[in-house]
């Protein structure tokens, strides 16, 4: 989609903003992960693992297909939040849009609030919002997670990382939306960044789709 921001953006009127953000917040809530699970027989996801509604709990199910479907669609979501604001809304809109379907995954209305960790649809906004920027945030998690296995990392890392790929790239107004998604990702990941702390956090098991990694996107 290249950059949406633009300074057209202080025009649009605040319900516009409003309505269009109410929108993708319900978006971002849709449990993909626990949806996909059930379709395909693979059991409830809340119910093994860590009990989140991530790419790497649907992993645990068996199911590679599961895990990349629910990859794409938690990601899509991302995306689609930023198009809605857009057309609604401007470039305000497209950034706020795409935070409100990122606090919709981690906070989702239709499972008291209860969520992923939302890596899947902060890439998916990011490519949406500027595509370079987003594309090399997630080239820097298949770098970290090749090279040191743990996906947990990979995940902080490339949102830290997204704010000074903006700030290179000219992109300053998505800044205070993508530093308090950066934010929100790292409070997500708590329990792993004591793990790495400690010594005790789980690789990236890519022999097994049952990867006993205890860390959720």
């Amino acid at each position: 989609m290249g950059a949406v921001v633009g300074s057209e953006v202080f025009s649009v009127p605040p319900a516009d903003v409003l309505l269009a953000a109410f929108a993708a917040y319900l978006l971002g809530s849709v449990a993909f992960g626990l949806i996909i699970a059930r379709a395909m027989n693979l059991g409830d996801p809340t119910k093994i693992g860590s009990g989140n509604i991530g790419t790497t709990n649907v992993l645990r199910t068996g199911s590679k297909a599961a895990a990349v479907l629910t990859l794409l669609l938690d990601s899509g979501k991302g995306a689609a939040a930023v198009a809605i604001g857009t057309y609604f809304a401007g470039g305000t809109g497209a950034l706020v849009c795409g935070l409100a379907a990122f606090v919709g995954h981690l906070y989702p209305i239709w499972r008291r609030f209860r969520g992923g960790k939302g890596v899947a649809t902060f890439l998916g906004v990011l490519l949406a919002v500027a595509f370079p920027i987003g594309a090399a945030v997630c080239a820097i998690w298949l770098l970290v997670a090749a090279i040191f296995r743990f996906s947990s990392l990979a995940s902080l890392s490339s949102a830290v990382l997204s704010v000074p790929c903006l700030w290179a790239l000219g992109q300053t107004q998505a800044i205070p939306f993508v530093a308090l998604m950066t934010v929100l990702i790292c409070w997500s990941h708590r329990g792993n960044i004591k793990r790495l702390l400690d010594g005790t956090e789980s690789r990236i098991d890519l022999q097994s789709a049952q990867s006993q990694s205890k860390i959720d996107q």
